[in-house]
C-alpha cells in the first residue's frame, strides 16, 4: 500500500514515516515547510527519511487545492494520515486566521482529494483541546465536546465535523485521533517539554502556568506511532461497533479515538522529571492560568485498546530521559 503523510516533516509525522519505512512501505511525505518554528529543525527530521528507497518527499500547501488534487492522482495513496497543520493554543490568540486557512480550508482539502480518490482509510489528527470546557475526566470520546476554548480547538472539531459528513454521504471510512501532549526526541519547540528542557540546559527561568497546579496526560511519541500504525488496519466499519463505548457514528463509517498514556502527570512532577535527568534545577516564574489553557487532560484509552490491542506505556521518566539524551546529541551539549 502507498501510505500518504501530511506534516511529513513535523515532530509525528517524521517519527511515523520513519516506523513505517521500517516495515517497509511505501510512504509519499508532504509539508509546506512553515516557519511557525526553525525550518532548519524540519530539515534535519526529514534528511534521514530521503535516503530511504520507499519514500518520496512533496513541498507543497495543502491550502492549495489543485496542486494537492494533481498529488492525489499521481500518487493514488491507499491510505491518508493528515497530520499537517497550524498547531498551538497560545499562538492561535494572536493569529486565529492561521487556523481557519490550514485547519479547515486545508483539511477541507484533504477530505475532499481522499474522497475523489476512494481511499481505504483517512486517519486524521485531532487533539485532547477539543473537550473544551468538558469537565469529564477522563475524557471518553463519546463525551459532548461543544464548548472549545480556543480557535485551535474550534478548527480542529471543524474538521472532525466535515469529515463526518463526508464519511456520511460518500462511505468514506475516518478515524479522527485525539492526540493528549506528545513529547520525546525531535520534539516541537513551542511546545512545554521542549522549552522547559532548552531552558534549563541554558541556564534561563521558566514560566510555569498556574503557579503548577495542571496535569497533562503527557503522551510518548514512539507509543503514538505504533498507535497510529495499527489504527491504519482498523478502518471504521459502518454499523459494526467493537464495543459499548465505542464512538463508531450511528450513520457512517466514522470514529474517534483518544491517544494517551491514560496516566495524567502533574507539571510539577515533569518538571522534576526534567531537573532529575539533567542534573539541574530550574528557576520558575509561577504565572497565572492563560487564557484557554486546559487545567486537566486525561485520556481513557479502552477504545484504541479494544481496536488495536495496544495501550500506550512509556513512563514519563522513561520519556523525558530519551527526550534529554535526543537534545544534548543534536544540540552538541
Amino acid at each position: 500500500m502507498a501510505i500518504l503523510i501530511t506534516g511529513a516533516a513535523g515532530f509525528i509525522g517524521s517519527s511515523l514515516a520513519r516506523r513505517l519505512l521500517e516495515k517497509g512501505e511505501t510512504v509519499i511525505g508532504l509539508d509546506a515547510m512553515t516557519d511557525y518554528y526553525d525550518p532548519a529543525l524540519k530539515q534535519a527530521r526529514l534528511k534521514p527519511l530521503l535516503t530511504a528507497p520507499k519514500f518520496s518527499f512533496h513541498q507543497q500547501n495543502i491550502e492549495d487545492f489543485d496542486a494537492l488534487d494533481e498529488l492525489f492522482d499521481r500518487e493514488k495513496p491507499s491510505h491518508v494520515i493528515h497530520l499537517a497543520g497550524q498547531v498551538g493554543v497560545r499562538y492561535s490568540l494572536s493569529h486565529p486566521e492561521a487556523y481557519v486557512a490550514a485547519n479547515i480550508v486545508g483539511s477541507f482539502h484533504i477530505i475532499e482529494c481522499a474522497k475523489r480518490q476512494k481511499v481505504t482509510h483517512l486517519l486524521m489528527a485531532s487533539t485532547s483541546s477539543s473537550y473544551g470546557a468538558n469537565t469529564r475526566f477522563p475524557a471518553q470520546e463519546t463525551d459532548r465536546a461543544d464548548h472549545p476554548l480556543t480557535i485551535y480547538a474550534a478548527s480542529k472539531r471543524a474538521s472532525e465535523l466535515m469529515a463526518h459528513s463526508y464519511s456520511s454521504l460518500y462511505e468514506l471510512p475516518v478515524t479522527m485521533m485525539r492526540f493528549f501532549t506528545v513529547y520525546g526526541p525531535w520534539g516541537r519547540p513551542d511546545m512545554a517539554p521542549f522549552l522547559f528542557l532548552d531552558a534549563i540546559l541554558n541556564d534561563r527561568p521558566i514560566d510555569v502556568f498556574n503557579h503548577g497546579k495542571m496535569t497533562r496526560d503527557f503522551t510518548f511519541v514512539d507509543d503514538l506511532t505504533l498507535s497510529l500504525q495499527k489504527l491504519m488496519d482498523c478502518p471504521p466499519i459502518a454499523g459494526k461497533p467493537v464495543a459499548e463505548f465505542d464512538s463508531l457514528s450511528p450513520v457512517a463509517p466514522h470514529r474517534v479515538v483518544n491517544i494517551g498514556n491514560a496516566n495524567p502527570i502533574e507539571l510539577m512532577d515533569f518538571i522534576q522529571a526534567i531537573e532529575h535527568s539533567t542534573g539541574k534545577k530550574f528557576d520558575m516564574n509561577m504565572r497565572e492560568m492563560q487564557p484557554g489553557d486546559m487545567v486537566n487532560t486525561c485520556a481513557d484509552t479502552r477504545l484504541l485498546q479494544a481496536l488495536t490491542k495496544y495501550k500506550p506505556t512509556t513512563c514519563v521518566n522513561d520519556g523525558v530521559r530519551q527526550l534529554v539524551d535526543w537534545y544534548r546529541q543534536f544540540y552538541k551539549l
